[in-house]
């Protein structure tokens, strides 16, 4: 684990391998550690990055309000620290919001984007209510809203047979603050709509969804993805395709790489 110090505030971050530099950023309720597994077939060929963004993991809290440009600050702060110019980035969920904000901030630092479980676009108005929602139950309850939270992201047939994967999953969101969370949720709401990255950038794009995904419905996801030059991969589960698919996520990311 490696830190710097960006607005005052501690941003914590792995660096390993070398070659193709890959940006690994994580989820809501997750951290750098959800890359574990990934790192080490990774980093056999690449250089490997990977990121606690605002108040999660080992990073600290900005503000009440994390927006998805704070993140993506945060971000280019670490990558400058490295030296590093151009990468090719995968964000999960959360982290795909982040990741298409730096490529609207930062462009030259683009080489490919992934978006693992993630959208291009901004939240829909139900949606923002379910995250005002959301800060009211993490007040009231944090362990239940974290349980219930990390249930729902993973499809129904898979909650009994991975269900050492979602207790250790819970313990990692369980160490996010309680200022982390609101502060994230908050960011997410009022996120830009971002289609037009996909659109008009020529630098190799991927999006991986789960059919049964509950946060993000396959379907209506997948939509923002007609006529335009980007690839689409489907797994038959559910938001947490790392660990739901992890060896068909492997196998494609690794092409997807070598294709870069």
């Amino acid at each position: 684990m490696k830190q710097i110090q960006f607005k005052n505030t501690q941003i914590s971050f792995s660096d390993i391998g070398k070659g193709t530099v890959i940006v690994l950023l994580h989820g809501f309720l997750e951290n750098k550690e959800m890359w574990n597994f990934y790192i080490c077939e990774f980093a056999k060929k690449n250089r490997v990055i990977t990121i606690d963004l605002l108040g999660h993991g080992q990073s600290e809290c900005l503000g009440y309000v994390h927006t998805m440009e704070d993140h993506a600050d945060a971000v280019y702060a670490v990558l400058s620290e490295l030296r590093i110019r151009r990468a090719v980035f995968v964000g999960h969920s959360m982290g795909g919001y982040v990741c298409l904000a730096f490529a609207e901030l930062y462009p030259k630092y683009m080489k490919g984007l992934v978006l693992l479980n993630s959208t291009a676009r901004a939240d829909s108005e139900e949606r923002k209510l379910n995250r005002d929602r959301a800060v009211k139950a993490v007040k009231q309850s944090f362990k239940n809203f974290i349980s219930l939270s990390v249930s729902n992201l993973f499809s129904e047939n898979n909650r009994e047979r991975l269900a050492p994967h979602i207790e250790e999953v819970n313990k990692e969101a369980l160490k996010t603050p309680l200022q982390g969370i609101i502060a994230s949720l908050e960011g997410m709401k009022i996120r830009m709509d971002r289609q037009k990255i996909l659109r008009l950038t020529t630098y190799p794009k991927l999006m991986i969804l789960g059919e049964k995904d509950t946060v993000l419905p396959y379907e209506e996801t997948k939509q923002q993805l007609k006529d335009i030059k980007v690839t689409l991969i489907s797994f038959p589960d559910g938001h947490m395709s790392h660990i739901e698919n992890q060896s068909e996520l492997l196998t494609n990311l690794l092409s997807f790489f070598k294709r870069i």
